[in-house]
């Protein structure tokens, strides 16, 4: 059992591990980290557990419940089958205590994941918890969890353990039956006193297995609300399968036109609503406009992390959903605002575009980067280990490690999403002109801001409320005096 349990534990693991793969992204904006974890990890666990000791405690008790059932049978039906009236009570009385103990059980599992889903949050956040003095907070939401939580843990635990006791006063009541029938029928001469003997032996030994299944109760019932969360996970809608005739992306040149495009994360509420754009190939777009736009939206529908709900969206002529989703994301090149670094070493995180790239590729792309000098000043150089909270590099240099990642990946089509917002000045003058130098004959997208950085743009596209309301050049844009001369204005009023 313990294989069995163990190989069926990995099976369920290797199936969350694919399976988070196959979902969409809005899916993962809807639940907590903490919780997805606690599915993988403690539900997963507690199905494992669980399993190995409860499945075997019930085939044993399965099993001798039928071999000690033959016995009975073989001394006298009368008394088996009194035997056996107590079966329909001990039924009644589990199904009882499993209808109200089973919603305490999937309460318990259901608010570990949300414990799990806070601790992770805090924890991730424990810079800014510390600085806006928001320990009492936190502490005020875990208790309330934790209540919570200790509750249903409670009312499970005390219902399920009733079952137990039951159990051996049902089964004692049966002992009882037997004993007074058992006398009558020996006075009737129909049964000699060695039997009843024998037969009392065999009612304990029947009504034993029933109180140690009464006794696992707790354990199925925690298995079946961790398998619940589990399946629930398992059975998630997946994003549509890529076409069986996917296109190839190696001779993707960098034509992109957005075609009456409509999208919101919730159906019912439409962010962008009637996007219209024509790119050519080598073309380099800014995207600007005032928070909440749509300006980042675009580019995941780009990307297909999300897609259209109206339009479509063509590359060279082709709609992104003829391309398989990884053969698509191949051709783009990302930079966004937020860094993300795995734990490894410098050359790895590099590396992570382009894995067969060799090192003199890695200095070369960090060298564009402006990182090279800076890595070389640690103790372990390119081989040195980080992780994303490492406290010794900071997070322009993080950022600055992520360009040289795009640097080296070598893309058909940019994204920059204020690429250079956590260097300093003289550190984004360098950044920008290496960034031009990798823009050239590549269609490039910038996200900016601050609108400086964007003046060299072959084409810049105003976006308010999911609807380009101008486009041009700078200068072009600067002479219409309209929204986006009022957007650069107001950076540069003293």
């Amino acid at each position: 059992m313990s294989g069995v349990t163990q190989k069926f534990s990995y099976d369920l693991r290797d199936k969350i591990s694919k399976k988070i793969n196959k979902l969409p992204m809005k899916y993962f904006d809807k639940k907590q980290a903490g919780d997805i974890l606690s599915r993988i990890t403690n539900d997963v666990d507690t199905i494992s557990m669980n399993l190995n000791q409860s499945l075997t405690q019930l085939i044993t008790s399965v099993a001798t419940m039928i071999g000690v059932l033959i016995m009975m049978l073989s001394i006298s039906k009368i008394m088996t089958l009194a035997a056996l009236s107590i079966i329909p009570i001990v039924l009644i009385v589990m199904l009882i205590i499993v209808k109200k103990s089973q919603k305490h059980f999937i309460t318990q599992q259901e608010y570990l994941g949300k414990i799990n889903g806070h601790i992770e949050e805090i924890y991730g956040g424990h810079n800014i918890v510390k600085a806006f003095n928001g320990e009492e907070k936190a502490i005020m939401q875990f208790n309330d969890l934790n209540e919570i939580l200790y509750t249903s843990g409670y009312k499970s635990q005390f219902l399920s353990g009733l079952m137990m006791p039951m159990m051996k006063f049902i089964g004692n009541i049966g002992y009882v039956v037997i004993v007074i029938l058992g006398g009558f029928l020996v006075i009737k001469n129909k049964l000699e006193v060695g039997s009843i003997v024998s037969f009392t032996q065999y009612i304990k030994n029947f009504t034993q297995p029933i109180s140690q299944m009464a006794q696992i109760a707790n354990l199925i019932q925690a298995l079946m609300a961790a398998s619940e969360r589990v399946f629930e996970f398992l059975e998630e809608v997946e994003e549509p399968q890529d076409s069986e005739n996917a296109l190839d992306n190696s001779k993707i040149v960098g034509n992109i036109k957005f075609d009456h495009v409509k999208f919101g994360y919730n159906e019912d509420k439409i962010i962008i609503n009637d996007f219209n754009a024509d790119i050519k190939a080598g073309t380099k777009i800014a995207i600007v406009g005032p928070t909440g736009a749509g300006k980042t939206t675009l580019v995941k529908l780009l990307m297909r992390f999300y897609d259209v709900n109206g339009g479509s969206i063509e590359i060279d002529g082709y709609n992104v959903k003829d391309y398989k989703r990884g053969d698509l994301r191949q051709a783009f090149g990302m930079v966004l605002q937020d860094t993300w670094l795995f734990s490894g070493s410098i050359e790895d995180n590099i590396k992570y575009g382009k894995q067969n790239a060799t090192h003199e590729e890695v200095v070369s792309a960090a060298k564009a980067a402006h990182i090279n000098h800076y890595i070389k000043t640690l103790p372990d150089g390119y081989k040195m280990k980080i992780n994303e909270e490492s406290s010794n590099i900071s997070a322009g240099q993080k950022q600055l490690l992520t360009i040289a990642r795009v640097i080296l990946a070598n893309p058909k089509i940019l994204i920059l999403d204020e690429a250079t917002s956590s260097v300093d000045t003289r550190t984004e003058i360098l950044i920008q002109k290496a960034m031009d130098n990798l823009m050239k004959g590549r269609t490039s997208f910038i996200i900016a801001h601050r609108l400086s950085t964007i003046k060299n743009a072959d084409l810049i596209l105003v976006l308010h409320d999911g609807d380009i309301v101008e486009q041009g050049t700078h200068q072009s844009l600067l002479k219409k005096e309209g929204f986006y001369a009022k957007l650069y204005n107001s950076q540069f009023q003293k």
